[in-house]
């Protein structure tokens, strides 16, 4: 036995809960796949300051149940499972989740992206305590403070520079002497007098009770070992998107983000895509929330255009 529906939204974070309060409010009854770890990315943040409305800040997975909430409120039904598979194929397009199969009129896929991360122990314990993934939604908290960047990449230069707004001096810690970074982006970090670069260094563990206070690193030419005291410690080596469970029938990028054109539309006319699954650009809360009223109001005409078809 199938289900048949208007839409249906797999994933849930910003984008996903935008697209299910839009697509609600305009009666297509939509179904929602949260995941079995709903909220996106912001779960693993403490206080968001820059989300509009909020002025004395929120925290993410407070922001979260307040969206989770208002979807439910226009009548989104929201199931806690992860998606399977789909089938792209023919129409109506075919979905499955624990083993059951769904069909929907139109997709949106808000699936999202994971920052990689170090996997050292008190990483994962200190995440939102010091510990972060995105130095634009956390940097000023670390006013006047040591702050640590861990990559060689574009984004760890970017990142390392922005901080250098707040942070009293930013340790931008590399495993090796050469770089993956563009030659503009690392010669920018060394012209600047904050950023202090501590090279054939690997992070062994984070340091700290309830807020960083330091890393350990490994040299990884002599071996020995030492702590670097630090505040704050931004990982910077990459993202990686939610989309392999998608089979390779949605056009990606190299890096295997989804590509969307003319709003939220992919390449299959009828699927959509919105939030960190489809943009490794700016990746804030509020561009993912953006995004995902893209995404509903795309489907919601194309519905309308398609009717009865």
């Amino acid at each position: 036995m199938s289900d048949d529906r208007n839409v249906i939204i797999i994933g849930s974070g910003p984008a996903g809960y935008t697209a299910a309060i839009y697509t609600a409010r305009a009666n297509l009854k939509p179904l929602m796949f949260e995941g079995y770890q709903p909220g996106g990315q912001l779960m693993l943040t403490t206080e968001v300051e820059n989300f509009p409305g909020f002025r004395h800040g929120i925290q993410g997975p407070d922001l979260m149940a307040e969206m989770r909430a208002q979807c439910e409120r226009f009548g989104t039904e929201i199931f806690s499972q992860d998606v399977e598979r789909v089938d792209f194929s023919s129409r109506p397009f075919r979905i499955w989740a624990e083993g059951k199969e769904f069909r929907a009129a139109t997709v949106i896929v808000a699936t999202g992206a994971k920052a990689r991360l170090l996997g050292v122990p008190g990483e994962s314990r200190l995440m939102g305590h010091g510990m972060s993934t995105c130095a634009t939604c956390d940097g000023a908290f670390f006013r006047n403070k040591v702050i640590a960047v861990a990559g060689g990449g574009d984004s760890a230069m970017e990142e390392a520079n922005f901080l250098t707004r707040f942070g009293s001096k930013v340790l931008l810690i590399h495993r090796r002497e050469s770089f993956r970074a563009s030659k503009i982006m690392l010669d920018r970090a060394r012209a600047n007098p904050k950023v202090e670069f501590v090279l054939n260094a690997a992070i062994e563990e984070v340091l700290g009770d309830d807020k960083v206070t330091g890393v350990r690193v490994k040299d990884t030419i002599t071996g020995a070992t030492r702590i670097l005291a630090t505040d704050a410690l931004f990982v910077a080596i990459g993202h990686t998107p939610t989309t392999a469970f998608l089979g390779g029938v949605l056009t990606l990028d190299e890096n295997g983000y989804l590509v969307t054109h003319h709003g939220a539309k992919t390449n299959i006319p009828g699927v959509f895509a919105c939030g960190d699954c489809q943009d490794h650009v700016y990746r804030q809360a509020i561009t993912a929330a953006a995004s995902g009223c893209m995404a509903a109001i795309d489907a919601e005409r194309w519905l309308e255009a398609n009717a009865g078809h």
